[in-house]
């Protein structure tokens, strides 16, 4: 989950890889680096513990002349945060400097192996055991660099992203990947490297993602060249990106977050365009056009995922059985991939990942491939590894999002499940073509309803103030807004560090009704549904016990409004497309209670956006 940049040209060095640091900030914020190929023949290695910041200001008094370089911001799994684990990590002789993102797995057996060999370590890292062992490989062999990165990488086991600058060749850098993302951008005399596209959109439109087992030599004024383990060339497949730099700024927003809880009426409006036609009469996605067959046949569906997307295959699974009668099961990627999972040929799997990198549901994705499933990938980074490996897919659209919580990439993760349950719908004849089109005309009103939800913004702020020093807090809801129970308590867990669970609400009388007092909040989500009034005995409930409740309801609610101590009131929808109204004012709940507590919200500590290891 860490963040790799590099750069050969003739370029400002150090200018370029600090700017795609921060560019990639999000994967991991732990520590930072950058080691400097010099013209003379030396490597300049720069750390620091915390953010790039904190690596500008310790490199301002330094040599930062470079012909290439290769950086890194680090998200700890091997060693704590500390200026020694930070990467990059010399080889013992200093002829070598390398960045990783991944585990390796069999690490202690390498290093212990190395040291037989008289090689001494310097960091707790497993960054430093592969180093060490590709210098060991070259001198022993006296081979090429890039030969010996070969060599080495048949001998791990794990997942790596990795680039090798080597003293004696400063104006080549040697990477690698297998299960951790890795792409070049392709320039005009100078090429770039970047976990993602985002730190060199604003210099080429042109990228190469690398497939698993293939290693790239980037090469001043030479073309780019893709090997695999074996020496032999694979085929150079580049890209055209379609980001834009205003992405992948904050746009006069305090915090990305904020931009992009406001963005959500745009993002939902470029999720649906040309899925949802006719006027709301049809739904059109190509991927369920692609899969149409086993579709038809498929006897379950299995939804992977994990974190927020977790919550988003819990409305796909009452969507799906609601609308095309197939049952589904959802399961957390993690558990999934260690549970000796029975598919077959019938099965359809969907997984489910914002980034398209997520390791868990990659190898659940690899898994379900193995025994004969039918795949199918919702994500939103274009050329991710899940869309590469899935059969057919489909994309959210909402455009590249920076803050750690997600928000925008759930409501379009939500809109495209109900998206898929509708087309699927369609094909098996499961709804009638007048509740489609029904459906379809209020899909087509989200993004303006979502608009007038967001209008209550100045309220949800004071609101916060009341509730910023809450130690604990329940959310709860029943049918579809469960799911949004269980995103919203994530989201307040996530950026303010306080304690939350969210719990379908009938739930609570089975033992969490025991912590309910004076001092810990409700917010129950609660919808004129079919399970409405079931719902107002859950307040009653809690009112009974002393607790402060904050309701989200339809406009007009006479009845819960009048027991809740706090009345959040959204525009009322179809009860399946209630959660993506509904979740918007607890986005901005969690948000300004975190701003209250004066935390970083795009960059809460311990996490990291794109979850890469396991």
């Amino acid at each position: 989950m860490c963040g790799i940049v590099g750069y050969v040209g003739d370029g400002n060095v150090y200018d370029i890889l600090i700017k795609g640091l921060h560019r990639l900030e999000y994967r991991g914020y732990d520590s930072a680096g950058i080691a400097l190929g010099t013209p003379s023949g030396k490597i300049n290695i720069y750390k620091s513990q915390g953010k790039v910041s904190n690596l500008e200001d310790f490199c301002k008094d330094k040599n930062l002349e470079a012909t290439s370089g290769i950086a890194h911001t680090r998200w700890a799994t091997h060693g704590e945060p500390s200026d020694t684990n930070a990467h990059p990590h010399f080889s013992e002789d200093g002829n070598l400097a390398l960045v990783h993102n991944g585990t390796i797995e069999n690490y202690k057996v390498l290093k212990d192996a190395l040291i037989q060999h008289g090689c001494t370590f310097h960091s707790e890292t497993d960054t430093e055991v592969l180093v060490q062992l590709i210098e060991y490989i070259k001198l022993k062999n006296d081979c090429s660099l890039l030969d010996a990165v070969r060599m080495a990488l048949k001998q791990v086991v794990g997942a790596y992203a990795i680039a090798v600058i080597e003293k004696n060749h400063p104006d080549k850098i040697i990477a690698a990947r297998n299960s951790s993302p890795l792409a070049v951008g392709i320039g005009n005399n100078e090429m770039f490297l970047a976990s993602d596209a985002t730190p060199f959109v604003e210099y080429t439109n042109e990228c190469v993602y690398l497939k698993d087992g293939e290693i790239a030599i980037i090469e001043k004024g030479e073309p780019l060249k893709i090997v695999n383990l074996d020496n032999r060339e694979t085929q150079i497949d580049v890209t055209t990106l379609e980001l834009s730099i205003s992405q992948l700024e904050k746009g006069g927003y305090e915090h990305f977050m904020l931009k992009e809880i406001f963005e959500q009426p745009t993002t939902l409006r470029d999720c649906i365009r040309g899925r949802v036609i006719e006027g709301g009469k049809k739904i059109m996605l190509s991927g369920v056009i692609d899969g149409k067959e086993k579709f038809l046949n498929a006897k379950r569906i299995v939804i992977v995922a994990c974190g927020t997307s977790w919550h988003a295959a819990l409305l796909g699974k009452y969507l799906i059985q609601d609308m095309c009668k197939i049952p589904v099961e959802v399961e957390y990627a993690s558990e999934f991939r260690y549970s000796n999972p029975i598919l077959d040929e019938k099965d359809v799997v969907i997984a489910i990942s914002q980034s398209g990198e997520t390791a868990d549901t990659l190898a659940a994705v690899k898994i379900a491939r193995n025994m004969g499933a039918y795949v199918y990938g919702i994500s939103n980074v274009v050329g991710s590894s899940i869309p590469r490996e899935t059969e057919s897919g489909t994309y959210i659209h909402v455009g590249p999002e920076i803050g750690v919580a997600s928000t925008k990439a759930f409501t379009g993760q939500v809109m495209v499940l109900t998206l898929l349950a509708l087309s699927i719908a369609q094909l098996k004849g499961t709804m009638t073509l007048e509740k489609i089109s029904w459906l379809g005309e209020h899909i087509l009103k989200i993004p303006s309803t979502v608009e007038k939800v967001l209008a209550l913004n100045d309220k949800i702020e004071r609101l916060s103030m009341k509730y910023t020093y809450a130690k604990n807090c329940l959310y709860l809801g029943r049918g579809f807004s469960y799911p949004v129970a269980l995103e919203g308590a994530l989201k307040l867990k996530e950026i303010s560090y306080i304690h939350a669970e969210g719990y379908p609400a009938a739930e609570m009388k089975h033992g969490p009704i025991a912590l309910i007092d004076e001092e810990m909040p409700s917010v129950i989500i609660a919808p004129k549904d079919h399970v409405y009034e079931k719902i107002v005995s859950n307040v009653q409930q809690v009112k009974a016990r002393g607790g402060s409740i904050i309701a989200i309801v339809n406009e007009g609610d006479e009845i819960i409004s009048k027991m809740a101590d706090h009345v959040l009131e959204v525009p009322e929808m179809p009860e399946c497309l209630t959660p993506i109204i509904t979740s918007i004012p607890l986005q901005l709940l969690s948000y300004y209670i975190a701003i209250n507590k004066g935390k970083d919200v795009d960059m809460p500590r311990n996490l990291a956006k794109s979850v890469t290891v396991e």
